[in-house]
């Protein structure tokens, strides 16, 4: 017998031993990394991929999600190699739906995630860190949870700056009413960072407008019906004291349309935010005064990009500045005089990306207050 295959049967009967005393004592391949030697390579260089968020119905999620569609297919697979984690506006099956895809895949995965809420974004990353797994996330985390303090699994998080945009919009609607008049603010999921700050750009918009008052500032939870819910009951209390509306997100805009239309209202000055190819049309054709475009085609794919990059070891998330591992997304405030070649840059013929340009168009450090 050759030394060559003696060596080979030696291996192959050590490793043989070695599965049958893991197996007696219970453990799983995930707790016995050496086990399997090459096996366990090739997951570790093929991570399974995800996207956890909140649903497709809207424009602003299913750009995102096209958006790691697009990444997944530039590392040679299909649409359907990433799989959709759809928690559908619930933390909590969120959670449950991220660690049964980690279990299901031995925590060999890569995800991107928006945690829903902020409180959920720590106890999504204690699970991924656990499962040996890696995740970036958007928009939602609290202030005192941060990439870093887990090492290299909870690869960065990207947020939007939206206090500023937001007063932005806010300083368009007020000029439009003519420096004075009441305002109504429809906003979002109140625990989300996003409605947090755009009502916040509202309110800093307001103190250099003393002759107009904010009536009213409810949640309409990033929702087209709740909002027109919302605005009829707006109307309902405060009658002709409406004179502008103050949007968190172009969904909550079309409620506040239909809401309108329904008491026969026109002309009735709106701002909304996203940046979504129904609103950048109404801004052009004046049933919106302006919206925030946040980019995310670009923000689903890069995010899902990062996740993945880290997991096959292309780059090490704790060797990354704090910069690298918190950062703002990109914002342009559209409006009527350069909507339509916003539309024609972004909407029409959405831009082509390298997705190993982790942070390109992002906007630096997020910055905490």
């Amino acid at each position: 017998m050759s030394t060559f295959i003696k060596d080979y049967i030696e291996r192959e009967t050590i490793s043989r031993r070695n599965f049958l005393f893991a197996s007696a004592a219970g453990l799983t391949t995930a707790a016995m990394p050496g086990v399997f030697g090459a096996g366990m390579a090739r997951a570790a260089t093929d991570p399974a991929l995800a996207w956890s968020y909140r649903d497709r119905a809207s424009a602003y999620w299913n750009a995102i999600v096209s958006g790691g569609e697009a990444f997944t297919e530039s590392i040679g697979k299909t649409k359907e190699d990433m799989t959709s984690l759809i928690n559908e506006g619930s933390s909590e099956k969120s959670l449950a739906d991220i660690k049964a895809f980690l279990a299901k895949n031995n925590g060999a995965c890569a995800i991107a995630c928006d945690a829903n809420d902020s409180p959920n974004a720590r106890p999504v990353a204690e699970a991924v860190q656990a499962a040996g797994g890696y995740v970036s996330t958007i928009w939602n985390k609290t202030d005192d949870a941060h990439p870093w303090d887990f090492g290299d699994n909870w690869v960065s998080h990207m947020t939007w700056s939206d206090e500023k945009p937001a007063e932005e919009t806010a300083r368009i609607l007020f000029e439009a009413m003519g420096g004075k008049g009441g305002v109504v603010h429809l906003g979002g999921i109140a625990a989300n960072n996003p409605a947090i700050e755009r009502l916040n750009g509202l309110k800093n918009a307001l103190k250099d407008y003393p002759d107009i008052e904010l009536l009213d500032a409810q949640p309409a939870d990033w929702d087209t019906t709740k909002a027109a819910e919302l605005m009829a009951s707006f109307l309902t209390k405060y009658g002709d004291k409406i004179t502008g509306v103050h949007c968190a997100n172009d969904n909550i805009a079309y409620g506040v349309m239909e809401a309108l239309k329904a008491e026969g209202i026109e002309g009735m000055p709106i701002v909304a935010y996203d940046g979504n190819p129904e609103a950048v049309q109404m801004v052009m054709d004046g049933q919106l005064l302006a919206t925030v475009f946040t980019n995310p085609h670009w923000g689903g794919g890069v995010t899902l990009a990062l996740a993945y990059h880290a997991a096959i070891g292309t780059f090490k998330p704790s060797e990354e500045p704090n910069e690298h591992r918190e950062f703002y997304g990109p914002t342009i405030l559209v409006t009527a005089k350069d909507a339509a070649d916003f539309k024609a840059k972004y909407l029409d013929n959405v831009p082509t990306y390298d997705w190993k340009d982790f942070w390109g168009p992002s906007n630096g450090q997020i910055v905490y207050k």
